[in-house]
């Protein structure tokens, strides 16, 4: 029996506008919107509705998934490889609370739930996100990746101080045989506090006997993408994998410029990685393999690694890709917060926001090129809210290259709190007739237990969507091509919901409001089996 096939019974769907065949869900979907124009001159406002009819067909069959991270050994990738290990082995472990059982709290797709309907009575209906379609089992991942350092998970795991000692206690026997695949180190991209580290590199030089001193070799950077490319192929050849997908989970690098002729285009990157331009990071080598792999890739960390180059290039190789940063603790908050604010009529006028941590990521956003990039993905989380209100932020009293929102963000290193982040917030809001608000925050959060379950999401998310495809249908019913589907576009908007700065198609602003990215996805599920959007209107308790 196929995942599929024991699955298909299961799958709640509307046979008016669904039909499941040899493990296929094929929906019908009318797309509605509206079209506004505003004339400059009167302010007077103009609708026209507008609809588009799709077909989406959704394979239900679902692969054998490997994962491989770079940054494997790091809090982030450890912790992600010990939440498996233990819901997949059953591990249960003591804390000072008692015997505490794995679980995976915090991942959306394993303990969330969405609003199917209602009962007869009008009592709301919740089902567990992933009993909708089949989606990827995390417990049946299989796990890799890159390290510039060589010690196996056993030891990393100790190294984090994470988890529980218990937990690594009985974790360690599993996860002493993961070994890190040797990574790629260009000290100039990340911090150099983390040189000492990196004593797993494909592209060390020998070092001299003289000094000890280490090298690395930054003058064959094709090379590295070669073998990096190769180390993907073997890996899915050695655990016979339908699907690989990479994520970037390692220290954040510092920003890139856009240079014309160097990377902006997908012939320009390409010649300046094998010109070896000082310009071309770690994690540009690390996606230009997965997508000439035709791998899905993503990007957890702030660095700006999808330059225009890089996403046409994963365009025309239609090789799935989503970024940057992952959106866990205080930003997530604030994404919520300002929309709450904003929504509310209350006008915010400053955000500070503080974080002090203790972990290596601390260590190395130290550095400020590499802070730099932190900075800018956390400060954008706020752009579309501000920008859907011109009553409290009207456009022209927006002195140019001013802010409407004074939003500061400071991050300290303090290695006394570890992995436990410490984030510091104030709201400093306008209320009527020269009034003022202030909301503060503090936010207390263990790092790695809130990314991890984003890793997760992630990947499973990602996975699905390789198996979405759709095509549209026009306004008489006919369809453009009853045979061929198109693959959901490469950048992966759909997962901004985890994502500080989401990446989106060009032309399009990203949406960084986290009910509405939500919603996004709730509504996908929704047409996929067969049922109109979600909305609130309730009119069965409102009319009656």
């Amino acid at each position: 029996m196929t995942a599929a096939q024991s699955n298909e019974c299961n799958i709640p769907f509307n046979p008016e506008f669904c039909s499941i065949s040899n493990d296929v869900l094929t929906s019908n979907y009318t797309y509605k919107n509206t079209i506004v124009t505003k004339d400059t001159e009167t302010s007077k406002i103009s609708i026209k509705p507008i609809e588009q009819n799709y077909k989406f067909k959704l394979n239900l069959n679902v692969p054998k998934t490997g994962i491989m991270l770079v940054g494997f050994g790091g809090n982030n990738g450890s912790t992600f490889l010990s939440s498996i290990l233990a819901n997949k082995h059953n591990i249960s472990f003591n804390n000072k609370e008692g015997l505490q059982q794995p679980n995976y709290l915090g991942s959306m797709t394993q303990s969330s739930t969405i609003k199917l309907g209602i009962d007869n009575k009008g009592n709301d209906i919740f089902v567990p996100f992933n009993s909708i379609l089949p989606l990827v089992n995390p417990n049946d991942l299989i796990v890799t990746g890159w390290d510039i350092n060589s010690a196996n998970l056993a030891e990393c795991i100790e190294r984090s101080q994470v988890l529980e000692y218990d937990l690594q206690s009985k974790l360690k026997p599993y996860m002493k045989d993961f070994i890190p695949l040797k990574s790629i180190y260009y000290p100039d991209f990340i911090a150099m506090n983390q040189y000492d580290r990196a004593n797993n590199c494909l592209n060390e030089i020998p070092s001299d006997h003289q000094t000890g001193k280490k090298e690395f070799n930054i003058k064959n950077k094709w090379n590295d993408v070669e073998m990096i490319r190769a180390d993907i192929r073997k890996f899915k050849n050695d655990n016979k994998l339908d699907n690989v997908i990479v994520l970037w989970t390692a220290n954040t690098e510092r920003c890139v410029p856009i240079i014309e002729g160097i990377n902006d285009t997908k012939e320009n990157i390409l010649n300046a990685i094998k010109e070896n331009h000082e310009e071309i990071a770690p994690s540009t080598i690390f996606a230009t393999a997965a997508i000439l792999e035709h791998t899905p890739y993503i990007n957890g960390s702030p660095q700006n690694t999808f330059v225009p180059g890089l996403i046409e290039l994963a365009e025309a190789n239609d090789s799935l890709i989503a970024g940057d940063d992952f959106k866990s603790g205080q930003t997530k908050l604030k994404s919520v917060l300002t929309q709450y604010l904003v929504d509310a009529g209350i006008k915010p006028l400053s955000i500070a926001s503080y974080n002090h941590l203790g972990n290596n990521d601390g260590l190395n956003l130290s550095s400020h090129k590499q802070f730099r990039s932190k900075e800018i993905s956390k400060s954008s989380v706020i752009d579309d809210c501000i920008e859907s209100n011109d009553i409290l932020y009207p456009k022209d009293a927006i002195v140019e290259g001013g802010k409407p929102v004074d939003h500061c963000i400071v991050i300290k290193y303090m290695k006394a709190v570890g992995d436990s982040k410490v984030a510091m917030d104030e709201y400093y809001s306008e209320l009527m007739l020269g009034g003022h608000n202030r909301i503060s925050v503090h936010n207390v959060c263990e790092d790695s237990l809130l990314a991890t379950p984003l890793i997760i999401d992630l990947v499973i998310m990602t996975e699905f969507f390789s198996r979405l495809s759709y095509k549209k249908i026009d306004e008489n019913g006919i369809e453009d091509n009853t045979e061929t589907y198109d693959n959901v576009y490469p950048v992966l908007a759909f997962l901004s919901y985890w994502l500080k700065a989401p990446l989106t198609r060009k032309g399009f602003k990203p949406i960084n409001s986290l009910n509405r990215q939500r919603q996004a996805l709730e509504n996908l599920f929704r047409l996929l089996i067969g049922l109109p959007a979600n909305d609130e209107l309730r009119f069965e308790e409102r009319l009656i």
